[in-house]
């Protein structure tokens, strides 16, 4: 084991150094898929566990992104559709979701909740804002944790807020319409005032976005690991790394 350890750990430096400082990602977003498929083939009857393990997790990855020069880091750890799980299910899920949230405010990260809080219990809407509120003027890596979250939603949300916005100036729907441009959606979506993510990794083999950061990704690069998310090594995150150090954005040129 010993000697395992210590050829993973060569392996990874020497990873590490195939990935040039200037090319860091500033804003890397995780879908973190696999916790349930890990559970059942581990064996376990309880799919939770699988879900505790994936949660365990979550400290590591912001811990590399910390070394590797990330600036945001955004979550995906429960969406919009998730929330018609069965009750067995989601419950023990929201509170696992709960205590991360708390544990991550307490290691003193900057929190930052994003996705639509008016469709959770009010309890996990309120941990989420507590910790938001409560960790906003920390500095460092910010940490953007994504409950009750759909691309869609964020974009409908947006436009929502917008027009609330505008209406509220006296602005009308054709005054609206003449000066639209994306921008004004931009700025009111969770994630405003953030770069848009730069890299997007997605666990488990699955090859799509699932609706993730819809609007933000137009521009990003996609890393698709085979990994379940319990099993996802440092060595895994820095591979995701060096194949974005390794692409050439075009940003649609």
């Amino acid at each position: 084991m010993a000697f395992r350890d210590f050829v993973y750990r060569l392996y990874a430096r020497r990873v590490e150094r195939y990935i040039p400082n200037e090319v860091v990602p500033r804003h890397v977003g995780v879908i973190l898929d696999g916790n349930r498929r890990w559970a059942r083939a581990m064996g376990m009857d309880d799919v939770n566990r699988g879900h505790q393990r994936g949660a365990d997790k979550i400290s590591d990855l912001l811990h590399w992104s910390t070394e590797a020069g990330v600036e945001v880091v955004t979550l995906w750890l429960l969406s919009t559709d998730n929330l018609s799980r069965p009750a067995g299910e989601l419950e023990p899920l929201l509170r696992i979701i709960e205590n991360t949230v708390e544990g991550l405010a307490a290691e003193g990260w900057h929190v930052k909740p994003v996705g639509a809080l008016d469709l959770l219990p009010d309890k996990t809407a309120l941990v989420l804002k507590k910790a938001g509120e409560e960790t906003s003027d920390r500095p460092g890596l910010i940490v953007n944790v994504a409950v009750g979250y759909g691309g869609r939603r964020e974009i409908a949300d947006a436009v929502r807020s917008l027009l609330l916005e505008q209406a509220g100036k006296g602005t009308s729907i054709e005054e609206l319409a003449e000066i639209l441009d994306v921008e004004h959606i931009a700025e009111h979506l969770y994630t405003r005032g953030q770069p848009d993510p730069d890299l997007v990794i997605r666990t488990s083999g699955e090859q799509r976005l699932s609706g993730f950061m819809l609007w933000q990704s137009a521009h990003s690069e996609f890393y698709f690991c085979e990994v379940h998310w319990p099993d996802f090594r440092k060595v895994d995150y820095l591979r995701a790394l060096r194949s974005y150090a390794a692409r050439h954005r075009r940003y649609g040129s």
